[in-house]
């Protein structure tokens, strides 16, 4: 009676280590329409077990029994994935609303199936199926239906407005993926094989994105081949850089389509940016007007420096990496400048010397200053003060011998400069004797009196202060140097003056304190 009683015990404990009771059976092949739970998986859990646990018996003489229940428990398995893999399959065909909400047996499902990969990677293509038709029906709908509601409105409502249009499409995009990434994060968060995770995210983020591109795309290249201007060009192309940026920091390259469409947009609204650039340029040549009578900026330049001013204070900081932007900047200063500059030129070729400089100084100062508000111009502003240099040594020149020529002193100067030794004395030449000179010092004198009276009526017209200041200080040491060159020669005995004191009562220390 032990003997049976041990036997059936045995037998008994057989049974519960390598068998399933019937409720774990039913579980496991359970109805097509059956929901799967949380006992499915512990079930599921015991059939692995049994069937590593039967390995034990192949090492004993027990050796039919192991292989009959491993059999038994590969079937078992067998079916049971078959089963996990439909529900699975009909749960990601279900997922088609904007919002998706990923319920903790999906994750546990995902974990299960990973053993088998052939149907672990045909469930993630049914999911990546699902929610790309969700996408691009959210995008349609975003576009002309609106919210629920009526808010947010359909984008479309703004197609007038192509820098919000632009912006909306990408902002919607930007967090569709963002969303569609933490989807599959959820999903997969069980899942342990390595490495693959996020390779499987990346790669179904990428087709689920990639049914919104033809939409966007031709949307986009609308905006773009309208022509909104050289501004709104610019900025849209900044935006598209922008969104190419934020866009592959979430999900990687993974959405390749969609980023390289963002880019292409980017290229083009770049290229048709300069190109309006260029056309605006190339127009400022056809007719070049005439400079206006006060010598300052010609409207031509004026709008020309608005739209720059424009261009590069649309040029957020915040948006572009700076290497992109340094770039930007000198290409779009050269597609301006060099034309600006040209015209500039050519208005001015039939002026006077003294007009001509006032002219470009003016000018030169206006885009200077347009400049200097901006970043990565250091160059070109170098540029053109060399340029607004080389036309103020002209105007400090003309001030000069316009004051010699009005206070009687330019034909002395000029002989005094011209004389030469074996000429014989400079007081024997033409007009050179004391009398002339004495009656020139006396106009010389009266300028002195008021050195403001001998201005030329250029320097009024100068847009800086402190241009024309230096210009005044500059042109006046100039006086001051004649003065004493013709000082000295009138002082030099070989010249013989006679009472030279009396024809030149002041020293050039002294003139120079009068007009410095």
């Amino acid at each position: 009676s032990q003997r049976l009683e041990m036997k059936a015990q045995i037998a008994d404990a057989f049974i519960a280590k390598f068998q399933l009771t019937p409720d774990e059976m039913n579980l496991l092949r359970g109805t097509k329409d059956e929901p799967i739970t949380e006992d499915f998986f512990k079930a599921l859990g015991r059939v692995k077990q049994i069937h590593d646990d039967v390995k034990i018996l192949l090492r004993t003489n027990q050796q039919r029994a192991g292989l009959e229940i491993m059999e038994q428990m590969a079937l078992l398995q067998e079916t049971s994935y078959e089963r996990l893999y439909r529900w699975t399959q009909n749960e990601c065909r279900t997922l088609t609303q904007e919002s998706c909400d990923i319920s903790p047996v999906l994750a546990q499902a995902m974990e299960a199936l990973q053993d088998r990969p052939v149907l672990y990677k045909y469930t993630l293509d049914e999911f990546g199926t699902a929610r790309r038709s969700a996408v691009v029906r959210g995008f349609i709908d975003a576009l002309t239906r609106g919210g629920l509601g009526g808010t947010p409105r359909p984008i479309e409502m703004h197609s007038h407005d192509p820098l919000r249009y632009v912006g909306d499409m990408l902002a919607w995009l930007h967090q569709a993926t963002a969303s569609e990434k933490e989807h599959l994060e959820a999903m997969l968060k069980l899942v342990t094989i390595q490495g693959s995770v996020e390779e499987n995210i990346q790669e179904v983020v990428g087709h689920i994105t990639e049914g919104v591109c033809r939409p966007l795309k031709v949307r986009i290249e609308q905006v773009i081949v309208a022509e909104p201007g050289a501004v709104l060009l610019y900025k849209i192309s900044n935006l598209l850089k922008f969104y190419h940026h934020t866009i592959s920091g979430i999900v990687g390259n993974s959405a390749a389509t969609l980023l390289t469409t963002i880019e292409e947009m980017h290229l083009l609204s770049k290229k048709i940016f300069f190109n309006s650039l260029s056309l605006h340029a190339s127009k400022l040549m056809d007719k070049v007007e005439l400079p206006p009578p006060d010598l300052g900026p010609s409207s031509a330049l004026n709008q020309t420096l608005n739209l720059l001013r424009e261009v590069l204070a649309s040029h957020d900081s915040s948006v572009v990496p700076l290497d992109a932007r340094q770039a930007d900047f000198v290409q779009v200063l050269s597609c301006v400048l060099d034309p600006l500059l040209q015209m500039c030129t050519v208005s001015a070729s039939n002026l006077g010397t003294a007009d001509m400089a006032t002219f470009m100084v003016n000018s030169l100062y206006m885009m200077k200053t347009t400049l200097a508000l901006f970043e990565f111009t250091d160059k070109r502003l170098e540029m053109l003060q060399f340029q607004i240099e080389a036309h103020l040594d002209t105007l400090i020149n003309e001030q000069a011998s316009f004051v010699l020529t009005r206070a009687g002193l330019s034909y002395i100067y000029n002989s005094v400069q011209q004389h030469k030794p074996e000429q014989g004395p400079l007081s024997n030449l033409p007009s050179m004797d004391s009398v002339s000179l004495k009656v020139a010092m006396a106009q010389f004198d009266r300028y002195l009196s008021a050195p403001d009276s001998l201005l030329m009526s250029q320097l009024n017209f100068l847009l800086s202060a402190t241009v024309k200041e230096q210009i005044i200080k500059q042109s006046t040491e100039l006086v001051c140097r004649a003065y004493s060159e013709l000082y000295a020669a009138v002082m030099d005995p070989s010249n013989e003056y006679k009472d030279a004191e009396t024809i030149l009562h002041r020293s050039p220390h002294q003139v120079q304190a009068l007009l410095l």
